[in-house]
């Protein structure tokens, strides 16, 4: 929609001592504006009948409210569902601590016996937040054949690659994607980067 005070602004521009382009400029603008917008030229042609309909003042023109800028979150809160999802790992299953222990010098044994007690936990985050289903449904080790065009976040070739497609080749993992997605949310009186608080036994 036009706004009503446009061409009253450029005319009251227009009494001003305006150099030759710069009117020129505006007569450009009014005229290609008035071919594309009906309601501006249905001002013009009013003024242009009845020259002596007084132009409001720029003091009298209404204030037009410019929209703020979107408040930019921080990454920690932008991100709160993720650090939400890792928190949960870490309390279920310690899979922070487990990532970053140094394993080296423990034997295999208690590195498996570490290992089964952070998949159990993690396996239950992972139920309570995310569904899950293969992306092909062929047995690993199956021959599959890819079509031309596959989509290629979905699929992903190795090995020997020549031409376009289709391509025949053995399926050695199937894919994860998720089918449905239930992310913890985050309080605002909690801080996100907190994945673990610190723990203090009191005598």
């Amino acid at each position: 929609m036009a706004r009503p005070c446009d061409f009253g602004l450029i005319m009251n521009n227009a009494k001003s001592d305006l150099s030759f382009f710069r009117r020129l400029s505006i007569a450009v603008a009014c005229f290609f504006r008035a071919l594309g917008d009906t309601g501006f030229a249905a001002q013009v042609g009013r003024l242009s009948e009845h020259p002596e309909i007084p132009l409001p003042k720029p003091s009298e023109l209404p204030s037009v409210s410019v929209p703020s800028k979107p408040v930019e979150l921080p990454p920690e809160r932008l991100h709160a569902s993720g650090l939400g999802l890792l928190a949960m790992l870490q309390r279920e299953g310690r899979l922070i601590d487990f990532l970053l222990e140094d394993l080296a010098g423990f034997p295999d044994a208690d590195i498996g016996a570490a290992a089964r007690a952070v998949h159990s936990g993690c396996r239950k985050v992972l139920a309570q937040c995310l569904t899950l289903a293969p992306v092909l449904t062929d047995s690993e080790g199956a021959a599959v054949v890819v079509p031309t065009g596959f989509d290629a976040n979905r699929i992903r070739l190795t090995g020997n690659i020549v031409g376009a497609g289709p391509f025949r080749g053995i399926l050695k993992h199937h894919g994860w994607a998720t089918t449905s997605v239930r992310l913890p949310t985050v309080s605002e009186a909690l801080d996100p980067r907190v994945l673990a608080p610190a723990e203090i036994e009191l005598p």
